[in-house]
């Protein structure tokens, strides 16, 4: 049998030229479940299925906040403000800013319930050329850039107690751990949903686990042994350049990034109207409470010289309060980066598919796998450039230059909150955020963009040389439709070949014959 190609933006064939697929596959008739196919046998529509409930919903978002990032590297806030005092209110600004920014990611996730989140958002309101921007952007940096860091913080955590003191983990070793990490991963998330959200929910709850527990070591160190001495002129010393308070401002954000991926999954979320904003509603203000109180732990134990002199904080806190018990803190870190990561692939691969849907990636992204009902392509195909930055040694600094460049995406995507207030007024909002609230995110997002730009000009403007780039990508990728046919053909051979490797198919909308 045959499957029918359908047309879109990127499409390399004629709507009436055909493509196999794999043997073994008879039909695939778009037909509900539990509806009868031919011959009598119930089938199911070839599309991905509604499998994630609240408890997912707030995994999925816990699981990406709550990485390694809080356990390593708090001091990147101390480092720019000089104060413990000022420290812990950047903290608490940064989890409000994070809520208001959430807030007016439960409107538009609800008002356009599509999976692919900023890009969805982005193309909805401003058209195909920013969306492909930013989806070129996430991408080609930060995608597979973060997913081989959070790799590679796992393998470190793995592989260091396993080394004598002062002696380095061989980079080869870390890099092919990591390597392996991404790779099952990326298996378990084709394989099936469900297996990876059942597994979140376990990573969430020892995450949150390992917090309390440093929270609650602080508090015993407060009562009990004087660890109220490094709060004493918790102000002094205060950095007052506003430059200086934008970065610290980022190191706080980078440390809340991921309250909008469960945008990434609307489609899959059981009654997202209800789901998405309450997992949002219960996630923000949890993080935002043990972040700030997880910090005022380590400050009652670390000195602010042993805080910015540590390159792993909650390892060094442990080492000096725990005693014995600190041979349990890198495994929770392991544990946290490692169910970071795998949140990380399965929620970016859906930006990816959404994108292919609409023509901007090659049409293959699109398909699902017909069994196991998953974007198996886009999985595969992020999981290999994932690979290839493991190998990249500046992959932090592509980090560095694309995180202006994301911070003003996701000013665009809450932005669309006041465009579709003026131009759609009557869509249906089940969720509808006073207009203070994206108008005050916006604002304080310009600032925390234009700061930097006298602050780290030559970052910044690597970053925007990056994103500029993706424009050329766009019109001969996208717009131009007249393609040699050597290509086209190169091309529709290497789209039928995945699609028989992959056992593929193009995902069935609504009233499909």
């Amino acid at each position: 049998m045959v499957l029918k190609q359908r047309t879109t933006a990127l499409e390399l064939h004629s709507p009436t030229e055909d493509v196999l697929v794999s043997p073994g596959i008879e039909s695939l008739p778009p037909m509900e479940t539990n509806s009868t196919g031919t011959g009598g046998e119930a089938t199911e529509r070839v599309k991905m299925k509604k499998e994630l409930g609240l408890l997912e919903g707030v995994a999925i978002i816990l699981g990406i906040i709550l990485g390694s990032g809080i356990f390593i590297s708090p001091k990147g806030v101390l480092q720019e403000v000089g104060s413990v005092g000022t420290s812990l209110v950047i903290w608490v600004l940064c989890g409000l800013l994070s809520m208001i920014g959430a807030l007016c990611y439960a409107e538009l996730g609800t008002a356009i319930p599509k999976s692919g989140g900023d890009y969805a958002y982005i193309y909805e309101a401003y058209g195909p050329l920013p969306a492909f921007l930013y989806l070129w952007d996430a991408t080609v940096i930060f995608v597979p850039s973060t997913n081989a860091i959070m790799a590679l913080t796992f393998a470190s955590y793995v592989f260091q107690p396993l080394f004598a003191a002062g002696c380095s983990v061989p980079t080869i070793g870390l890099q092919l751990f990591a390597a392996v990490t991404i790779c099952a991963l990326t298996y378990i998330n084709a394989y099936d949903v469900r297996i990876t959200t059942k597994m979140q929910n376990i990573f969430m709850f020892t995450k949150i686990g390992a917090l309390v527990l440093v929270i609650i070591v602080g508090v015993v160190c407060m009562s009990f042994s004087g660890g109220t001495e490094n709060f004493e002129n918790a102000f002094e010393n205060t950095e007052t350049d506003p430059g200086k308070l934008a970065v610290a401002f980022y190191s706080g954000i980078f440390s809340y990034a991921g309250w909008n991926y469960l945008n990434f999954m609307t489609e899959e979320l059981q009654e997202p109207y209800k789901n998405l904003p309450r997992a949002i509603y219960i996630s923000l203000p949890l993080v935002t409470c043990i972040y700030v109180l997880a910090n005022m732990a380590y400050v009652a134990v670390l000195t602010p010289q042993q805080i910015l002199a540590s390159d792993a904080i909650a390892v060094s806190f442990a080492q000096k309060a725990m005693g014995w018990g600190a041979f349990v803190m890198p495994i929770l870190v392991a544990i946290a980066a490692f169910g970071g990561l795998s949140v990380h692939i399965m929620t970016s691969s859906r930006m990816c598919f959404v994108g292919a849907r609409n023509g901007h990636m090659p049409e293959i992204l699109s398909h699902i796998n017909v069994t196991r009902y998953t974007p198996m392509p886009s999985l595969v195909f992020l999981c290999i450039l994932s690979l290839l930055y493991l190998f990249i040694s500046d992959v932090y600094v592509l980090i560095t230059y694309s995180s202006i460049v994301e911070s003003f995406f996701i000013m665009m995507s809450v932005s669309a909150v006041l465009y579709f207030r003026y131009t759609r007024p009557d869509i249906n909002r089940p969720i509808r955020v006073q207009l203070w609230v994206p108008t005050l995110f916006v604002i304080i997002c310009a600032f925390l963009i234009v700061v930097p730009c006298y602050v780290a000009p030559y970052e910044v403007g690597m970053g925007l040389v990056l994103t500029l780039a993706g424009i050329p990508v766009y019109y001969i990728g996208v717009v131009w439709q007249n393609k040699p046919a050597a290509f086209e053909n190169a091309l529709r051979a290497v789209t039928q070949f995945c699609q028989k490797m992959l056992m593929t198919a193009k995902e069935e909308a609504e009233g499909d014959e």
